[in-house]
């Protein structure tokens, strides 16, 4: 499993005990500045600390390098995970299948209740059109992820987009796992959520236009 967290970010220590509360053998915890020593000794056996440059994309790829599994589960920081999300991780993973897999997305509850419409927009965006985001909790085989190439460090941002693209490309599967994954709402609760919401949307357009010409 791979955690990116960014500067000041320290939503992962929520998660890091569901993880090691489910079994997880191998955590990379990607951060971008080196952890003081109360910190590394504050984690758990299974995680490993990694201090990449900054960015989601560099850090990503840091935290699969630092790995040696088979299988790879990307998960943002202020992701939550429940049973169920674990049951399907668990029954994707056995089936062997060539594909990326992707959660249902939900949001906590530290933001607008209006977010329940970003989380059905999401589920469409993901079906219809085939395009999961990264905060759906990405698992694949890292045979998969070095097929696509890994995640390209030569955007600033949306490279979870991106490789969505490339796995259209490649042919690869995009596979809905029914169960959730939860994650925060707090930027619509800082910046409004007309405003996110409408940020959102555009960069998503411009980003599929971009993405789908390059691949």
């Amino acid at each position: 499993m791979v955690v990116p967290a960014g500067p000041g970010d320290e939503a992962w220590r929520a998660l890091l005990p569901q993880l090691e509360d489910v079994g997880a053998q191998e955590v990379a915890l990607v951060l971008t500045r080196r952890a003081d020593d109360r910190m590394i000794e504050a984690l758990s056996a299974n995680v490993t600390l990694v201090v990449s440059h900054a960015g989601r994309s560099h850090q990503l790829n840091a935290g699969a390098a630092a790995t040696s599994a088979d299988w790879l589960w990307f998960l943002h920081a202020d992701s939550q995970i429940t049973p169920d999300s674990v049951r399907a991780l668990r029954q994707f993973i056995h089936s062997g299948e060539r594909a990326i897999g992707y959660f249902e997305l939900h949001f906590l509850r530290d933001g607008p209740r209006w977010t329940r419409i970003n989380a059905w927009g999401a589920s469409l965006r993901s079906r219809w059109l085939g395009l999961p985001f990264g905060d759906q909790g990405f698992v694949m085989p890292r045979t998969v992820f070095e097929a696509l190439g890994r995640f390209d460090e030569g955007i600033s941002c949306g490279e979870d987009h991106a490789l969505v693209w490339a796995a259209h490309a490649f042919a690869i599967p995009l596979r809905a796992l029914s169960a959730p994954i939860y994650t925060s709402a707090r930027k619509y609760a800082q910046h409004g959520w007309w405003i996110t919401t409408r940020q959102h949307l555009l960069e998503t357009v411009r980003q599929a236009r971009r993405f789908s010409r390059e691949v």
